[in-house]
């Protein structure tokens, strides 16, 4: 059995109340991990080609107000 397949099987095995405080914690969990990843992303310079292009876009006319 894989540690993911035993992390489900213990997941599958919490009650209402448990799953429901692991849901919130891994919703936060994940959110901060998103940022961490997004943070390194920008540091590293991977999405400068995405922000020239936006920013091209936006300078030609090609975008619209939210």
């Amino acid at each position: 059995m894989t540690r993911i397949e035993q992390l489900e099987h213990e997941i599958q095995k919490l009650n209402r109340a448990d799953l429901a405080n692991f849901r919130n914690w891994f919703r936060e969990y994940d959110a901060n991990e998103w940022d961490r990843q997004i943070e390194e992303d920008v540091q590293a310079g991977k999405l400068d080609n995405l922000a020239k292009k936006a920013l091209a876009a936006h300078k030609a006319g090609n975008t619209k107000k939210l």
